[in-house]
């Protein structure tokens, strides 16, 4: 109670009738009025003075009522007033949320991506939008089917967004199932309480087939003459506002592709098959944060070939050496001739004809050539070195296109009727150690041959006949002089073959004429005796590799190598010799120290201390072993006091192998303090911004929470704290 004068009260809404307040007489003064906003129960007693609700005063009807109050004499004169009384009404929790929508239904992309949001549920409360009674939190209640342990829809409990989830991501596919209904809730109360009210709707939810997906292999035929650039496919990502790129998997000097903002595909200058055939690329979607918001895409393109290439002769000149008493019929050469269209394909399928004899005579058809094989025979007739020494054709070669000539001379030898004879039937022996090196000469031999001197008839081929299976030796004749070289062609070894027992013949490249046969005159022999040289081990690999996972535990066997002694003698290992490619020398096998590939040297030794290597060659793969760290090492800070809208930006790294980009999820740490204080968002995939939520911070140095996930296989998260220091900056903004 008290005296008249202007007043204030806050009531809180409901609750039905009470009393407010007595206000007391002061002579003259023997009664009170009141008018204003009393909604029907808003009352005051004139006589005692009394203030009282007569029922219950309802936030959402009315928020304030004013009213004035005065005191009366008897004559019903005012004394005192009118006074202002106001009646505020606090607001109680009273109303459940309501969704503007029955139903809620959306389109969603196969493959999008995670966070993504592709539609949005709203709800509205009609408590006090000030309070916690209309702080509304959303939630899915129910996942209809749900064929994975995970949801595969995620919804944000503030927007009401709803994304896929990371399983959604993955595994969302219309042919699998085309068709979800999630329930999803909404609380007031920012849903902290059992007692707030919840309100729950169907959403219905239609998978449809990614947008983004590679076109099927591209065609283009060479050397278009049409204007360039040139559309020949398009791409699309399932969000709309995505930013297209190009990055080629070959290391080409240039790469003629582009892909334009729309995501439509060109060549942009002619190809040519001949210079490359394929080409393999990769098209990347990014947001406007320069993130990859779908996988890339691989294409290919293949380079049709056009017929763009004149046959060529492999040799300027073809020489072809024909005895006199050929047979009629005989094949004695063939033209070669290529085509660099592609092969097999009407383009560079090549057909022969001869054009033109040189001379004529005795007939101007002694030769026919096939026309698709390029072979060429002697007609119906033998050729006399009477009638022509030599012979010169022109041949047309042609494609369904061009034509080129090739010229052919035939040179009429004489009959092969003598065979080479060796100067000696034994060369008798040679004794060689068994690591005499490769390509050295052991034996010189000598044949004569009384044939038509520089022709085939008369060049002697030598070859060893028999003792030789492996081809340990080679021979090689000197053309000028027909004098013969024995060579050591591979590595000797006395423990299998201490005595090579060689039969050696000379031959022509012509064949002989009909009756005449080579005979014990075109053979001889030799000897070669193999000395032993203690030899090094001998491992059965080359080259040993094997690849490990770089958590394999310590003890577990990687690989077996094996060697032997070609004496014989006992091998064992003398010591593993590490060579590595880069980093340094680490005791637990690191794919970060050493980058993947580290290479060591085996040794082994015999009873006589020879010694033999061999490379290891262990590659490492990654794993998600290490948590993401702040890339900061320094702590954030904020001019003090705060004003509104400041953040700084916090970014993440951590030392595992990440193919195309990393990406990491920041999250404040659920603690009271810290989420009260500070907020999160996302700038890209390894950045965010933190923001101070109030202006009601002390200076000094505050630990901020956070934890950071990098979204690996399996997934790593940890807590981190953020020194964030809260200072008066100089004009210079600096702060220590």
């Amino acid at each position: 109670s008290g005296p008249l004068k202007d007043m204030n009260f806050s009531v809180q809404e409901g609750g039905g009738p009470r009393i407010l307040h007595q206000f007391t007489l002061e002579p003259p003064a023997v009664s009170f009025r009141m008018s204003g906003e009393k909604a029907g129960i808003i009352d005051l007693e004139p006589s005692s003075g009394i203030l009282y609700i007569n029922g219950s005063l309802d936030w959402e009807t009315k928020q304030e009522h004013k009213l004035q109050v005065e005191s009366l004499d008897e004559s019903g004169n005012v004394v005192k007033g009118p006074y202002a009384v106001t009646i505020h009404v606090e607001d109680i929790n009273d109303n459940p949320p309501q969704f503007d929508q029955a139903t809620y239904s959306g389109v969603v992309r196969q493959n999008t991506r995670r966070g993504k949001p592709f539609m949005y549920v709203h709800a509205t409360d009609r408590d006090d939008p000030t309070t916690p009674h209309a702080q509304l939190s959303y939630s899915i209640l129910h996942h209809f089917p749900k064929p994975y342990e995970e949801m595969l829809f995620e919804i944000d409990n503030a927007t009401g967004a709803i994304s896929p989830s990371r399983t959604g991501s993955y595994y969302l596919d219309p042919q699998k199932q085309d068709v979800f209904t999630l329930v999803v809730s909404v609380k007031d109360m920012a849903g902290t309480t059992t007692n707030a009210f919840t309100s729950s709707v169907d959403v219905i939810i239609t998978v449809m087939e990614s947008l983004w997906k590679a076109p099927p292999i591209i065609y283009i035929k060479e050397n278009s003459t049409q204007v360039h650039p040139l559309n020949i496919s398009k791409v699309q990502s399932n969000e709309p506002d995505a930013i297209y790129g190009i990055f080629e998997k070959e290391n080409l000097p240039r790469l003629p592709f582009s892909i334009s903002e729309k995501g439509d595909i060109y060549v942009t200058e002619p190809l040519d098959r001949e210079e490359k055939d394929t080409y393999t690329f990769f098209v990347v979607s990014k947001d406007d944060k320069g993130e990859l918001v779908d996988k890339p895409l691989q294409i290919h393109v293949v380079v049709e070939d056009i017929n763009d290439n004149p046959p060529v002769c492999q040799q300027a000149l073809t020489v072809v050496e024909v005895q006199e008493n050929e047979m009629g019929g005989s094949n004695i050469g063939t033209v070669l001739a290529t085509d660099k269209d592609k092969e097999d394909t009407l383009n560079s399928r090549l057909r022969f004809k001869i054009q033109r004899q040189e001379p004529e005579y005795p007939s101007n058809n002694l030769f026919y050539i096939q026309q698709d094989t390029g072979n060429l025979h002697l007609t119906g007739r033998s050729l006399s070195k009477r009638d022509s020494a030599n012979y010169s054709l022109e041949v047309l070669v042609t494609d369904s296109v061009f034509q080129t000539i090739c010229d052919v001379e035939v040179h009429v030898i004489d009959i092969n009727d003598q065979i080479p004879i060796f100067e000696k039937s034994d060369y008798h022996n040679v004794t060689v150690a068994e690591n005499i090196p490769i390509g050295t000469v052991i034996l010189e031999i000598q044949a004569t041959d009384g044939d038509e001197p520089a022709t085939g008839s008369s060049l002697i081929v030598y070859q060893v006949q028999e003792g030789d299976a492996n081809n340990t030796f080679i021979i090689e004749t000197d053309p000028e002089t027909n004098r013969g070289f024995l060579k050591i062609n591979k590595a000797l070894d006395f423990e299998t073959t201490p005595v090579h027992n060689l039969v050696i013949n000379a031959t022509n490249p012509e064949p002989l004429v009909e009756g005449v046969e080579y005979n014990s005159s075109s053979l001889t022999t030799f000897k070669v005796f193999v000395t032993n040289v203690d030899e090094p081990p001998v491992f059965l690999e080359p080259a040993y590799e094997t690849q490990v996972s770089e958590d394999i535990p310590v003890n577990t066997l990687v690989m077996t190598v094996e060697a032997y002694d070609p004496e014989g003698d006992s091998v064992r290992v003398s010591e593993i010799v590490l060579k590595e490619v880069q980093g340094k020398y680490a005791k637990y096998l690191d794919c970060r120290k050493i980058l993947f590939l580290q290479k060591s040297y085996f040794l082994v030794k015999d009873n006589a201390a020879q010694k033999s290597k061999v490379l290891l060659i262990l590659n490492l793969r990654d794993v998600n072993d290490n948590r993401p760290q702040l890339a900061m090492d320094y702590p954030a800070f904020f001019c003090y006091p705060v004003s509104g809208g400041e953040r700084t930006l916090i970014q993440a790294t951590d030392a595992d192998e990440h193919f195309f980009f990393q990406k990491f999820t920041f999250s404040l740490a659920n603690e009271m303090n810290t989420r009260n204080n500070w907020e999160l968002s996302k700038f890209n995939a390894t950045h965010a911004y933190l923001s101070p939520k109030h202006s009601n911070f002390e200076e000094k140095v505050y630990d901020v929470p956070i934890i950071i996930n990098d979204n690996g296989k399996p997934p790593l998260e940890n807590k981190v704290t953020l020194k964030v220091s809260m200072c008066k900056c100089s004009s210079e903004k600096s702060c220590f």
